[in-house]
């Protein structure tokens, strides 16, 4: 089992303690009885959340919020060298440690499932981290979203399993060695550090070879860039490799996946049976999803049909597909796809539960570098939509790239025969979608940024 607290860890100091992957690492920290403290940009419910546990959360970046005998401060990669707590932290020759690092250390002594892959990483881990609490495992897990039922993103658990969502975009995953490993699909993306699809390969290749001597990999059978990296680790005589997908030599294949209006009926072949499930949120992706956290459970010796009963329990992420209401006959669902793929997958899955409904799209470009990449195969993503409008790029950690503007994905959007409107401030959406809007529509916010604020702010205007 893992020691309660990594060493160096007692009095850790995150900076932005509010992000996804931080807050979890935190929160793990504090249920284990760090004495955990960190700053943030902002106010927020996850601020709260922390502080209800007993962490000190400052608000704003300030040299003074580092405590003189914090053990070492926490960052990500997109924390900025001139950052004043960081300068202090110099200063007081307290120890950096990337968050990657802090994770993994607490994964130490556990047996570890890392959830890696371009998309589907955040549901995919949640799914596990539900099933198994379900089926009394208690684990302890690290998820970039909130999960509906116990409504936070981490956990301390007193079981022997850790499941964590493995991150890419910065090559933070290659620092994980789990007993299990799931591969949901490469593709190119996170384009200001990986410069061609031959990187992105080697950084996949390389978080395989971390998996522990005998441990498993459990990867996609019917996604190219999966496919591609299967046959690159076959020689690695240490791994297990279990495919899984609709292709007919998956070694756990997807049999049909049946629309139940927002849920879906998955009936998989394994071992010579048939299994057959259900999955609280639509589209076959969320399927497929679901099925790689049946086969990594199983990877780990849990029986295939208990597993499969507790992913029922599964009711949903924040932000993937998550209901934000109804008014006026109107339902207004939130999305986080943010790249060309999970766009299209998240709007055949919205266009499947509409039915004969219209579907409206408020989408916000993330990121300058994706944007200028990727901003024609977003455009003709939208053109699935009955009508979309556009916000200007969200930067998130970004500065500005000249001539890189939301307009590259509304021409792309209007070439493949969308209608678009482009609405520059953030503000005048909610007026805008409630004269577009009509009975029986549904409304997807979608995007990475803060476009999640406008569910509420719409449904407010379609009430009025």
């Amino acid at each position: 089992m893992a020691s309660a607290i990594p060493t160096a860890m007692e009095r850790p100091h995150f900076i932005g303690i509010g992000g996804a992957g931080m807050s979890g690492i935190a929160k793990i920290l504090a249920q284990r009885g760090a004495e955990v403290a960190g700053s943030d940009a902002k106010e927020s419910a996850t601020a709260e959340a922390l502080r209800a546990l007993g962490a000190t959360v400052h608000i704003g970046h300030a040299a003074k919020h580092l405590a003189d005998d914090a053990t070492c401060v926490v960052v990500s990669s997109a924390i900025r060298a001139d950052n004043p707590e960081l300068a202090r932290a110099a200063e007081l020759s307290v120890p950096v440690v990337h968050r990657s690092d802090a994770l993994a250390s607490l994964m130490g002594g556990l047996r570890a499932i890392a959830v890696a892959g371009t998309h589907g990483k955040t549901t995919t881990t949640s799914m596990l981290a539900v099933a198994l609490t379900e089926l009394g495992l208690d684990p302890s897990y690290a998820i970039g979203g909130d999960l509906e039922g116990p409504g936070t993103n981490a956990r301390h658990g007193e079981g022997d399993i850790f499941v964590a969502e493995a991150d890419e975009s910065d090559r933070s995953f290659q620092k994980y060695d789990p007993e299990v490993a799931i591969v949901l699909n490469v593709e190119l993306d996170h384009h200001a550090n990986y410069a061609s699809m031959d990187e992105i390969y080697d950084s996949f290749e390389t978080f395989v070879g971390k998996v522990r001597p005998g441990g498993t990999l459990v990867i996609a059978a019917d996604q190219p860039g999966a496919v591609e990296l299967t046959q690159r680790v076959r020689d690695l005589s240490s791994l297990k490799v279990v495919t899984y997908g609709e292709s007919e030599t998956a070694d756990v294949r997807v049999h049909k996946v049946t629309p139940r209006g927002l849920t879906s009926e998955v009936t998989v072949l394994l071992n010579g049976k048939f299994l057959t499930f259900t999955v609280s949120v639509p589209g076959r992706h969320y399927a497929h999803n679901a099925v790689a956290a049946l086969a990594a459970g199983v990877a780990l010796g849990i029986p295939a049909h208990n597993l499969a009963s507790a992913l029922g329990k599964y009711t949903g992420v924040k932000r993937r597909l998550q209901l934000k209401g109804e008014a006026k006959g109107v339902q207004v669902i939130d999305s986080y796809a943010h790249h060309p793929t999970e766009m299209t997958a998240d709007l055949e899955a919205m266009r499947g539960a509409a039915a004969d409904s219209r579907l409206l799209v408020v989408f916000q470009p993330h990121l300058f570098s994706r944007t200028q990449e990727l901003g024609k195969e977003m455009g003709e993503a939208l053109a699935l939509a009955d009508l979309s409008v556009v916000l200007d790029i969200y930067p998130a950690r970004e500065d500005p790239v000249p001539g890189v503007t939301s307009a590259l994905i509304i021409d792309a959007a209007k070439a493949a025969g969308a209608t678009v409107t482009a609405v520059h401030d953030k503000s005048a959406v909610p007026d805008v979608v409630a004269g577009m809007a009509a009975p029986g529509d549904l409304v997807l916010t979608m995007g990475a940024g803060d476009v999640t604020d406008l569910g509420p702010a719409i449904l407010a205007r379609l009430s009025n």
